[in-house]
């Protein structure tokens, strides 16, 4: 190299492996099993909203059996933003893009939430909001280290966190009783059922951030389809065997209020100063943890990726180079999620989120779609099953969730379009939509059949 020649900037490392995003996968969603979807039953009940999260079921497998197609075959860290790019160009690379971000920003505030909520229930003098910001300084600081480090992290807490929600099903399980289940059930309605869809998202929220760490994997075409669906099965497996068995043992109206259902449902059993109660509720924090760290990293790589692109600023993309993390994407993530949790409640931060991942699912669904007609000979190291039937099962459910959504929460959807409005025109204004944009190449046909060295 000439002594004059300026040093390559630091890239991500690609390092991980089918067992790191396994536990990427569930930990970034796991939090969901234990608070959260619990909502769902204040406006559908429990029959009502285990019709929905059966049906948001079919959702997420249908979606993830065609997401896995585009993930593999463009392993890129922008996700959707990249698939939607390489599909419909500038314009639909932003929409993808912000509808990610929305969904990877405003998950971790509700998660920070639900972890001072629980450690407020451990230690009542903890003050809620004052546990949920020291969350966000912990764990940046813990990404900061490197996606290694992160993925080994992830790794321990999810196999806790799965552990534990195994222990709690094999202990409230002996006292469920069908008759507690269907107690105080309202009558089924297509408009309770709706409403609770939301909180049945949340169940597999952001399972699909797996894709955003896809340029620090080793042997993406092989490695992502495995990390997914094993991923998965796990979590429709803890989904309705949590959900179900929590109906159960309590009164759900009172479970539906909380940020800490799953140890009041054990106290309810046990007694709230069980032995079992209390290391529930302490070791109950791997869950929440579990997601926290996971969605921090898909937020960062997500920023990372959309900066890298042109489409924030340029400083957003720097890598450090001791660590090779995204370390201002990181920061200015924090600084979103922080201003979040001081100004709204739990409900309406999940259901942000959930706004933004239903219209990145169907733009990743359409953006399939068009692939498979523009670029035949794409390599596809996996292969959606039943295409076109799955695709468009789960675009269909999307399309029918996001309706759902936006008419019962139409103010937040009125201030989430909006803002997605002001950014296309900006984009437009400025002629970027004109602009080959910076890292265009990444988005080749060349780089998407390539694995990362």
């Amino acid at each position: 190299m000439p002594p004059s020649a300026a040093p390559a900037p630091p890239t991500l490392h690609p390092v991980l492996r089918p067992v790191h995003l396994w536990a990427i996968a569930v930990g970034l969603v796991i939090s969901g099993e234990y608070f959260g979807w619990n909502y769902g039953w204040a406006v559908a009940g429990p029959v009502g909203f285990l019709l929905a999260t059966l049906l948001v079921t079919v959702l997420y497998v249908t979606f993830i059996f065609s997401f896995t197609e585009l993930t593999a075959a463009i392993p890129h860290a922008g996700g959707p933003f990249a698939y939607s790019y390489r599909a419909f160009g500038p314009l639909g690379g932003l929409v993808a893009g912000y509808a990610t971000l929305i969904e990877f920003l405003f998950a971790p505030p509700a998660i920070a939430l639900a972890l001072g909520s629980y450690a407020h229930f451990l230690h009542p003098p903890l003050p809620v909001l004052a546990v949920a910001l020291g969350c966000y300084g912990v764990f940046i600081g813990l990404n900061l280290l490197g996606i290694k480090e992160s993925a080994r992290f992830s790794l321990v807490v999810t196999v806790l966190a799965v552990a534990e929600l195994l222990v709690y099903m094999g202990l409230v399980a002996p006292h469920f009783r069908v008759a507690t289940f269907l107690a105080h059930q309202p009558p089924l309605t297509a408009a309770g059922l709706f409403a609770a869809l939301p909180f049945a998202i949340w169940f597999y929220l952001a399972i699909e951030g797996v894709a955003m760490v896809a340029e620090e994997v080793q042997d993406p075409q092989r490695s992502i389809p495995r990390g997914y669906l094993s991923g998965l099965g796990t979590l429709v497996l803890l989904a309705l065997g949590v959900m179900v068995l929590t109906g159960g043992v309590s009164d759900w109206r009172h479970l539906s209020r909380l940020d800490y259902p799953l140890p009041e449902a054990l106290g309810a059993v046990l007694g709230r100063h069980s032995r079992w109660t209390q290391l529930f509720a302490s070791i109950g924090l791997f869950g929440l943890v579990a997601s926290f760290h996971g969605t921090i990293i898909g937020y960062s790589r997500q920023v990372y990726a959309l900066a890298r692109s042109g489409y924030l600023p340029a400083g957003l993309a720097r890598v450090n180079r001791r660590f090779r993390t995204p370390h201002w994407a990181l920061v200015a993530g924090g600084a979103v999620g922080a201003g979040a949790l001081l100004t709204g409640t739990t409900n309406q931060v999940i259901t942000l989120s959930v706004l933004g991942a239903v219209l990145m699912y169907a733009m990743s669904l359409l953006s399939l779609l068009q692939l498979r007609r523009r670029e035949p000979q794409l390599p596809r190291p996996f292969v959606a099953p039943f295409y076109p039937v799955f695709p468009l099962l789960a675009l269909g459910l999307t399309l029918l969730s996001l309706g759902a959504i936006v008419y019962y929460n139409w103010q937040l959807s009125l201030l989430f379009f909006a803002a997605l409005a002001v950014a296309l025109a900006v984009f437009v204004l400025l002629g970027r939509h004109r602009r080959p944009l910076p890292g265009e190449a990444l988005l080749t046909a060349d780089h998407a059949a390539a694995a990362p060295a």
